[in-house]
This record gives C-alpha cells, sequence and structure tokens, in this order.
C-alpha cells in the first residue's frame, strides 16, 4: 500500500504562504483589532466586529477540538461500498470574548483568511488558558492531544489536513512562548512583538530581537543498493515491532549531507556515500523545549553492510529486504489506527473518553501478529519507507552526492 499526500502532516497551513490574506491583513493591524475587540467587552464586541477575530486556545499543549458525529460529504460510488467514515474533527475557534481576561500580548498571530470571496479576511490567534479552569468551552468541544489528532485525521480530508497544520503552528508558536522567556544575551525579560510572532528584549540596552526556535533534524533511510535491502532501527520508546528510520539533530558547522553521514555512522557503524533529499516536514510534537522540529528526510546509500548498533541510541538496527518492508506497509493497519483514534476524540469531545494510549490503538489485531510495522501516514518515515519500496529512490544529480 503506497500511500499519497499533498503535503506532510503539519505542512500546507491554510493561513501562511501565498493563498493566505498575509496582505490583507498585517499583524500590527490585527493586533489593534483584536485589543480593541477584547476592551469593547462581550456583546459589543460581538455585534461591532462579527467573525473578524477567531481565537483558538490551548491547554497544556493541546488544541480546543470538536467532534462531530455527522459523517463528512459522502464518499465517491467507486467506495460507496466502504465502511461508514468515522467522526470528524475540526479546531473549536472562539471570538475574543469568550477568552475573557487574557492579556493581549498573550494572544499569537496565526495569519488571515478570507473565508469568501468580497468579505473582509479573519485574523486567526492562538492563546494559552493553562492557568485558567475548565476543560472545554462547554459545546461539544474539548482540549485534545495534538499527537492524537494527527493520528485521527484523515489524510485524504484537505481541510482536516489544514487544521492539523493550523494547530501545529499554533503549538510551536505557544510552546517556544512559554519557554523564551528572558533574553539569552543580558538576561531580561523577553517581551512578545509583532503579535507574537517574535519577542525582543525589554532592557533598552540591549533590545535584542528573538525568534521563534526550529530544530533541524536529519532523518534517513540507508539503502544496500546492491542486496535490495534497507536499514530500519527500533528504538527502546517504540511501539512493539514498530521499525523506523535512523534520525538525527544537525550539529554546528556540518551540512545536512554531513549530518546523515555523522548520525547514520555513530548508531549503526555504516557508512554512507550517496546522498539524495526527499522532502522535508515540520513536526511540532516533540517535547516543549523542542517546540518545533524540522524533519529533513533523505534516502542514503551504503557503502558497508556490517551494523555496530550504538546501544545508548538505538535498541536494534537490521538489513530489511524490500518485499519484508512491503509486507509491512500493506499490514500495518493505517485506516484502523485513524478511525479508532476518530472516534476516540469524539468521544473525548463527548466527555467520555476512555483512556487509552496511541500505542494500544496501533496494535493489530490478528491471531499471529505482524513480525514489523512502520510509523503511519502522518510521519515523513513512512513515506520515505513507502517510496523506496513500491517506487525505489532516485538518483542523484548532485556533484557532491559522493563525498
Amino acid at each position: 500500500m503506497s500511500i499519497h499526500l499533498r503535503a506532510h502532516a503539519f505542512a500546507a497551513n491554510p493561513l501562511r504562504g501565498l493563498s493566505a490574506s498575509t496582505a490583507a491583513v498585517s499583524p500590527s493591524a490585527a493586533a489593534d483589532a483584536l485589543r480593541s475587540l477584547l476592551d469593547a467587552g462581550a456583546g459589543a464586541a460581538d455585534a461591532a466586529h462579527p467573525h473578524l477575530s477567531k481565537v483558538l486556545p490551548f491547554r497544556r499543549g493541546r488544541p480546543l477540538a470538536r467532534s462531530h458525529d455527522s459523517p463528512p460529504p459522502p464518499p465517491p460510488p467507486a467506495a460507496a461500498a466502504a465502511a461508514a467514515p468515522p467522526p470528524a474533527w475540526r479546531l473549536a475557534w472562539l471570538p475574543p470574548a469568550r477568552v475573557p481576561g487574557v492579556p493581549s500580548d498573550a494572544f499569537v498571530f496565526l495569519g488571515a483568511h478570507g473565508e469568501e470571496e468580497g468579505k473582509e479576511a479573519a485574523a486567526y490567534w492562538a492563546v494559552d488558558v493553562s492557568e485558567r479552569d475548565g476543560e472545554g468551552a462547554g459545546d461539544g468541544s474539548a482540549f485534545v492531544d495534538l499527537r492524537t489528532l494527527m493520528v485521527a485525521t484523515d489524510w485524504r480530508d484537505k481541510d482536516a489536513m489544514g487544521d492539523l497544520a493550523i494547530a501545529g503552528h499554533a503549538r510551536a508558536l505557544l510552546e517556544w512562548h512559554s519557554t523564551a522567556k528572558f533574553c539569552g544575551a543580558c538576561g531580561s525579560r523577553a517581551v512578545p512583538a509583532e503579535a507574537g510572532r517574535r519577542k525582543q528584549c525589554s532592557n533598552e540596552s540591549c533590545k535584542k530581537r528573538i525568534y521563534p526556535r526550529v530544530d533541524p533534524v536529519v532523518i534517513m533511510l540507508v539503502i544496500d543498493k546492491e542486496n535490495d535491502h534497507a536499514l530500519l532501527s527500533r528504538q527502546s520508546r517504540f511501539v512493539p515491532r514498530m521499525w523506523s528510520c535512523l534520525a538525527g539533530f544537525i550539529e554546528p558547522g556540518e551540512s545536512l549531507e554531513e549530518a546523515v553521514r555523522r548520525e547514520t555512522w555513530e548508531e549503526t557503524g555504516i557508512q554512507v556515500g550517496e546522498v539524495i533529499y526527499h522532502s522535508s516536514q515540520p513536526w511540532p510534537v516533540g517535547p516543549s523545549t523542542m517546540p518545533c522540529q524540522l524533519m529533513v528526510g533523505f534516502f542514503a546509500y551504503a557503502k558497508s553492510l556490517e551494523i555496530h548498533v550504538d546501544k545508548k541510541e538505538l535498541e536494534d538496527a537490521q538489513w530489511h529486504s524490500r518485499e519484508d518492508v512491503k509486507k509491512a506497509l500493506t499490514f500495518a493497519e493505517y485506516e484502523k489506527a485513524q478511525r479508532t483514534n476518530a472516534l476516540k476524540v469524539n468521544q473525548i469531545c463527548k466527555g467520555v473518553e476512555k483512556r487509552q494510549s496511541i500505542s494500544a490503538d496501533l496494535k493489530i489485531e490478528s491471531e499471529e501478529p505482524a513480525p514489523m510495522f512502520v510509523p503511519g501516514p502522518y510521519a515523513i518515515a513512512h513515506h520515505l519507507i513507502s517510496s523506496w519500496a513500491f517506487e525505489g529512490a532516485p538518483k542523484a544529480h548532485s556533484s557532491f552526492s559522493n563525498l
């Protein structure tokens, strides 16, 4: 099974890029309008500025979401015999008046978008309400873990994928704001600037500009071209039987290709030659100390084959044949995992959540468990592995590819 996406999960944010109404609503103008709404109070604000500012609250890194029992539009005739689709979730946007008592500089500007042609673009905001009481907006919504939403998202649903990208961007910014409280140059308090898109040192003699943190990570599928095998690894934190690509952080002063070669050698003792870029994916579901990792994906061709696992980094690493990898991709029931988590989100929003982890959701119901499976289509690792298994890796064109 090869799954092709328009864009990776957390990418293609509809509030960013050329399609967003960035020219229509500048961050400063949006911030002025938001302050007016907050100062006006609930009734006056809603009457004077209907739907021009929308707020997405977060609690401890979890966005406010809604889930509806009614299914999305009916499937095309070719898929009519398939099972009924699971409930669809969406972000629960609130008017500013529904988030009282929060100072205006705590809101982070996400972008603007015109929902209907000819109408004024709406400004979208995120705010952390972790210090406030309550677990939802009281209207069938709830704060849901972003990883759960990630697995629950139907990757064929463009609107759901857009909401996931918005939530990921918002979480990354809010988590960065919660950790970047002081200037790294002089130690003074850092205050929000440009509607929360950056910070600035409050010390008049310093005034250092501070921008959101992004942690670049290389993730690579190492390939034995001669024997038609791929190198997959396991970490101790993985779900049982799950294997994935090697990955590691980029160090100062090295290129992406150098990072691929170094990490592969350090973790497995494999020497890598040719390195070929595949794609990249923002990954805002890591620890709060790293609010947004950027996963940069590569194919890497092995120059040696003997594996020496660094047990401090990995539990195991093995070569796997193309046929075994294809079976892993076919057997892992990604649609079942998506359906299970969509129902779980629906239960959370109804207030009747079953305490169950994503690890449990990914267990395959079978008398004979599959010997292995790989991450689902929400992860770039899936697409690196799937691309090689079903299509083969492309040739490199760079003159530096064999260094």
